[in-house]
């Protein structure tokens, strides 16, 4: 398209790339721009951005995708239109299964597993009309919030590239940060929708467990630690995928049953008086890193301004029996998921030592462990729920310190605490994962050195709707991804 020629009820490349994933849509819906057009704009862009951020991985060649555009807007020409994801560009992270891309997992282990078949989420994406371009990157397995691997490197934050871009949904969140997708899915077993989206200004949602259901998956009835969600530039955005990624199926027999047409509403409404209670660092329980709980106290004082009430709260729940619990039902789940692999020693030395800790972590638990470990998980939720009877949602951080240089690992010690674990810097998600509750994480600004941080907004059971609502009110009021900008994308 010649941007000299466009009149301004045309949108132009830059238009195309930067606006939110429903303002695309409309456009696409009323043809007032191509298909073609949009797909040449994002991989144009794409290219400019991708490196060295390595948010997108596994690239499909210019010349296919442009054929799926053209067929898309000769759908469109037809009078066909699939739904609101039309000839949007999508990426779905690497570990959801897609037919015909490589779907690696982040491990040289499934380094050419080209899939025959979509997983349930991609495959509701196809059906609105997405066309997959590639995959975002994530580290293996999933496991651990920096992401990197040996196939495919680091993704580095948005807004610094000597930082940590978090993770395991951090090549989506980068991706979605520097405007190479409009909107785009992750998934969530330890922050992984939250760290990264608090590490690069934008918003990640963990639904209720049930409500994005997964098939195939490893145990049909157990392993509901870890799910699907979406990331986006705007609420509105998040709740859109959420109605595409949400619903029934008959093969996940814990999925929700609700109509996932809530989310495609409005998500307007009046939030004053509207109660939450601060969790902050559980009292010090959690190190934190110094700025951390100022920043995320500042956007309580945002939503002090739409209305909100805010009082620091606390459960009556032994934090430490928390962490023990999650230990034992994630290496509980670990073992079950990669278990074979680690049993072929060939295979076990491609494991990184994380999986295998979490592995040889699993073997070591007896049946009364994980019986106990689930009974402790039910008392936590019986403690939050007797919070929500004083307040509406409950607030944390989105992570313990900010992003961190992208060449270590993971943090060894936080305000002179020693992390004894890859992940117990990312402590202060596993609440909400244990629950099984809805959240949200919203940007909540900058530091001094300009590096974000994200609030978490923890729902009542099921209320994954009243999250977005309260979400957008926030967003409404503070515009925080559309008033900073990373440095990369120019003014």
């Amino acid at each position: 398209m010649n941007q000299a020629s466009l009149s301004p009820s045309q949108p132009s490349p830059n238009d195309l790339v930067t606006a939110d994933a429903l303002q695309l849509s409309e456009w696409i819906r009323l043809r007032k721009v191509s298909c073609r057009e949009v797909m040449s704009a994002f991989l144009d862009h794409i290219e400019r951005v991708n490196t060295p951020a390595n948010a997108i991985v596994s690239l499909r060649e210019r010349a296919a995708l442009l054929a799926e555009a053209d067929e898309r807007d000769a759908q469109l020409a037809r009078g066909d239109h699939l739904g609101w994801m039309h000839g949007m560009p999508q990426a779905p992270k690497d570990l959801t299964a897609t037919a015909g891309i490589a779907s690696t997992q982040g491990s040289p282990l499934f380094r050419n597993e080209v899939p025959k078949a979509d997983a349930l989420m991609a495959a509701r994406m196809r059906a609105q009309g997405a066309i997959f371009i590639g995959k975002t990157n994530t580290p293996e397995f999933g496991l651990g919030s920096n992401t990197y691997n040996t196939i495919f490197g680091k993704t580095l934050n948005a807004y610094d590239p000597t930082r940590s871009a978090g993770g395991s949904s951090g090549g989506t969140a980068v991706a979605l940060a520097l405007r190479m997708l409009p909107v785009a899915d992750g998934s969530d077993m330890m922050g992984s929708l939250r760290n990264p989206a608090g590490w690069n200004n934008i918003f990640g949602f963990r639904p209720s467990q049930g409500r994005v259901p997964s098939v195939p998956a490893h145990d049909l009835f157990f392993n509901q630690l870890g799910y699907a969600g979406p990331m986006g530039r705007s609420v509105p955005d998040l709740a859109m995928l959420l109605s595409t990624q949400a619903g029934y199926d008959a093969r996940a027999p814990l999925s929700i049953s609700e109509d996932p047409a809530q989310f495609a509403g409005s998500l307007e409404r009046d939030v004053g008086g509207t109660r939450i209670g601060w969790l902050g660092n559980y009292d010090g329980y959690l190190p934190m890193e110094d700025g951390v709980l100022a920043q995320c106290e500042s956007a309580l004082k945002d939503f002090e301004s739409i209305g909100c009430k805010v009082e620091a709260a606390r459960p009556d729940y032994p934090m430490e029996q928390l962490w023990q619990t999650w230990l034992t039902l994630r290496h509980f789940s670990c073992a079950g998921t990669l278990g074979a692999l680690y049993r072929d020693p060939e295979k076990r030395a491609l494991l990184k030592p994380e999986a295998q800790w979490e592995v040889e972590g699993g073997l070591r638990l007896s049946g009364e462990d994980v019986w106990n470990a689930t009974v402790a998980r039910s008392q936590w939720y019986n403690a939050l729920l007797s919070l929500f009877e004083r307040y509406d949602y409950l607030a944390l951080p989105s992570a313990q310190v900010f992003p961190f240089d992208a060449n270590e690992h993971w943090p060894k010690a936080i305000a002179g605490r020693t992390m004894d674990t890859y992940h117990r810097w990312m402590e202060v998600v596993i609440g909400a994962s244990l629950a099984g509750l809805p959240v949200v994480c919203v940007p909540a600004g900058f530091n001094a050195q300009g590096l974000p941080m994200g609030l978490q907004v923890i729902g009542k059971p099921q209320a994954d709707l009243a999250v977005l609502q309260l979400a957008h009110a926030y967003d409404q009021a503070t515009q925080w991804v559309k008033r900073r900008k990373p440095a990369l994308l120019g003014d």
